[in-house]
């Protein structure tokens, strides 16, 4: 007796296990730490391309029309510091600077804590006449606390941010090709068409984000998103590798279909994905907990945020993304769409026979 008709004469399907049905009945976390299949994600991969899709539309059509904050680094221009000392505030402080020169700052923020603690003045380019003029206003506004030695100033060009972006570009290209020629030989090529599509996803989404709540973007924050695609690659390719196990050799079986086999893998590794992302998340947390409430340094929230960010959708996409996209895919395939039908068939076989 061959594979298939073994299967044929099998007293139960995938479908009606005692595991399954068991399963089913329990719980949610139950469910979530058995997994056994009870959650059936691929069968409602339409839904979950909904919800990709409009993410992806929110997030678009505000990068269009919002656009982004960019950083001094980026685009350049004038910062002043002086110490946060009172009766220094940052509104007292934007005031002053827009009388002594007639226009309001980009940004006046605070940064550090405690005797550390400054206050930053960010502006368009200022020539050095404009930079003493600020010096002398602030100095005699709120003199004694603040001279015009305690008022330092810097200008940045704008051509660093761009060698910075330039760069970014080029090691974004260079990593999305070595991941795609990696997952085909690891795995093959739909799997690595699945997993660029989840990147993708990432990086627009985390884009988005920054773009819809006006974070402000820095190097960090550059760094911070070529950083996250690392975590969404090892994470698809767990799904991925769980998948590969469960579906090697279903074609010899009609017991199950390869979207069948492929929702068991992706409830397989429920626990795990979400494992990894909280032990990724606590320490972005404390990281923003140190860089904001303690430290107030701005580099370190920039590389936080984008990171909690990432971590977060990068376990999304791989679950309930990349894993129904690639069956979405293999079932396009003649031989994996005729064995559905043919799993389909045997079911509709039994159910009649036991009428």
């Amino acid at each position: 007796m061959d594979s298939a008709s073994a299967d044929d004469g099998a007293s139960t399907t995938e479908w009606q296990d005692a595991d399954y049905v068991a399963d089913a009945k329990r719980g949610f976390f139950s469910r979530l730490y058995s997994g056994t299949g009870a959650f059936d994600v691929i069968g409602h991969r339409r839904r979950w391309y909904l919800v990709s899709g409009l993410i992806l539309l929110i997030c678009i059509l505000s990068m269009v029309f919002r656009g982004f904050t960019f950083g001094i680094d980026f685009e350049g221009g004038t910062q002043l510091a002086l110490p946060n000392k009172a009766p220094l505030t940052t509104s007292a402080v934007e005031q002053v600077v827009e009388g002594a020169l007639g226009f309001a700052p980009d940004m006046v923020q605070t940064a550090g804590t405690g005797d550390a603690s400054t206050i930053q003045v960010r502006l368009t380019h200022l020539d050095a006449a404009q930079t003493n003029t600020v010096s002398e206003a602030l100095a005699a506004e709120f003199s004694p606390t603040i001279t015009i030695a305690d008022v330092s100033s810097s200008d940045v060009s704008s051509t660093w941010g761009a060698e910075i972006t330039k760069k970014m570009l080029i090691a974004l290209v260079v990593f999305l090709v070595v991941v795609f020629i990696y997952i085909m030989i690891r795995f093959d090529r739909e799997m690595s068409i699945a997993s660029m599509a989840s990147l993708f996803f990432d990086l627009v989404v985390t884009a988005g984000v920054y773009s819809l709540v006006g974070f402000e973007v820095t190097p960090a924050m550059v760094i911070g998103l070529l950083t996250i695609l690392g975590f969404s690659v090892y994470d698809t390719v767990v799904v991925f590798d769980k998948v590969e196990e469960n579906t090697r050799g279903v074609l010899a079986s009609r017991r199950r279909t390869y979207a069948e086999q492929t929702n068991l893998a992706v409830n397989q590794t429920f626990m795990r994905s979400i494992n990894t992302t909280v032990i990724s998340v606590l320490p972005i947390i404390a990281l923003m907990v140190v860089a904001v409430w303690l430290l107030g340094v701005g580099t370190l929230k920039d590389l936080a945020l984008v990171q909690l960010v990432g971590v977060i959708v990068g376990t999304f996409s791989s679950i309930f993304l990349a894993s129904p996209l690639l069956v979405s895919m293999k079932e396009r395939r003649a031989d994996i769409a005729e064995h559905t039908k043919k799993v389909l068939a045997r079911r509709a076989k039994i159910e009649v026979a036991r009428g």
